[in-house]
């Protein structure tokens, strides 16, 4: 007899070796009888982005089933396995496992389906997938940005309820693993737990369902470079306005007006890069708290600008008038015409737009000797004079303000940052 060639004989079929036309894979294993235990474990691979405006995350996991299933037993000598791809799923009965609160998720396909089915000879089954998901973190902004954010990734039987499949984590506490080089821009990730429980519908009953939790803290180190630490410079730089003088009306508006806007601007890069949310935020009362005391240095200024007007006029009226010339200070006549006067000169309240151009005509006509004696003694005076003439022509409303608004704010911080961190 011809003996045969062992490498002309035809191959047994996976299906065949698997005796997948001899069942009905419709039905799940053990059909009728107790709940088929289906054991869970996953990897995170990567924590792709997490987003405060839509209130999600995106995840990509190993997600693996484990599960016995004795009409896929086989016989074999060596006791191995066999490892099939994605092609083999279609043909047999797997979990339906989905995520609950999911927006968007995918399979992984290149370069190809990231799907491995691995079957032993005795009916256990090893089932995992590549996956990216999207889904809703219910997130709490009260304390934002120096919150900390609890996030879950639930997994759940979509047709089987407890009376048929029955998931569970593969090895407890430890079936939930994670990559060692996992970082956020914006956050650390503070822990990861695996937990389990029960989910109720009323049409169809109770479901088991898997959690995977973790914790995120947030940075908050960016935050202070772009909110805070601006609103703190914008505040005191609306303190400049108690020490400069109170007769200088352009400056002292020009800047509240300035440090105003400049809240304003930053209040709204705030909210624009956040949910509109019903309630206040950590941030916003930081920033509202700001804006109010820059707020009220421009009311402050309006109230020093108005009793200074009401004293002068009470001054004016004692005075009296002399052949309609006036007899006011020096500091007054600069404020008015930006020429510094000495105090005993008489100043035409109805020429004080002229003043600079009469002094200028003056100067020409004088002798040169004369000029530079007139500039010495002026320089003599101011310098002499200056701070005098600084703290005579305070109002006493800036002096209390220079203490009050930095004391305030300072017990503010106090309190802020002690409450919130």
């Amino acid at each position: 007899m011809r003996k045969l060639d062992s490498t002309k004989v035809r191959p047994l079929k996976s299906e065949q070796l698997l005796r997948i036309e001899d069942h009905d894979f419709a039905l799940r294993p053990g059909f009728g009888g107790s709940p088929i235990p289906v054991g869970i474990d996953v990897q995170v691979e990567s924590i792709d982005s997490i987003s405060e405006v839509d209130m999600d995350f995106t995840m990509t996991l190993y997600l693996r089933h484990y599960w016995k299933d004795e009409r896929l037993s086989f016989r074999s000598n060596k006791n191995k396995s066999m490892t099939f791809d994605g092609r083999l799923i279609k043909k047999i009965w797997v979990p339906d496992v989905f995520f609950v609160h999911s927006k968007r998720s995918f399979i992984h396909d290149t370069t190809v389906q990231n799907v491995m089915l691995r079957v032993y000879p005795d009916g256990n089954v090893l089932f995992s997938l590549r996956i990216t998901v999207s889904a809703m973190c219910f997130m709490d902004f009260s304390r934002f940005p120096l919150d900390t954010q609890n996030c879950s990734l639930e997994l759940e039987s979509y047709a089987y309820n407890e009376d048929d499949l029955m998931l569970y984590w593969k090895h407890g506490n430890k079936s939930l693993s994670t990559d060692e080089h996992i970082s956020l821009s914006q956050f650390f990730i503070e822990e990861f737990s695996a937990s389990s429980g029960l989910a109720f519908y009323s049409s169809t009953g109770w479901y088991n369902r898997l959690f995977i939790n973790f914790a995120l803290r947030r940075h908050i180190f960016f935050f202070v470079l772009q909110s805070y630490f601006p609103a703190m410079l914008m505040v005191m730089l609306s303190w400049v306005s108690f020490w400069i003088d109170r007769r200088a009306v352009p400056a002292r508006v020009s800047l509240g007006i300035t440090t105003v806007l400049t809240m304003s601007t930053i209040m709204t890069g705030v909210s624009a890069s956040m949910p509109q949310v019903s309630y206040i935020k950590a941030v916003d009362v930081y920033l509202w708290i700001s804006f109010l005391f820059v707020f009220l240095s421009v009311i402050e200024y309006a109230a020093v600008n108005y009793l200074t007007t009401i004293e002068e006029r009470k001054q004016l009226k004692k005075r009296g008038k002399a052949s309609g010339m006036y007899s006011i200070e020096a500091v007054q006549a600069m404020a008015f015409d930006g020429c510094f006067h000495d105090t005993d000169v008489d100043i035409d309240l109805t020429a004080f737009s002229d003043r600079c151009e009469e002094n200028e005509t003056r100067a020409r006509a004088a002798s040169i000797s004369n000029v530079d004696t007139t500039r010495i003694k002026r320089k003599r005076s101011l310098k002499g004079n200056v701070g005098r003439i600084i703290l005579q022509n305070n109002h006493v409303i800036d002096t209390y303000s220079r203490i009050i608004f930095p004391s305030v704010y300072i017990v503010f911080n106090f309190f802020y940052w002690g409450l919130y961190l």
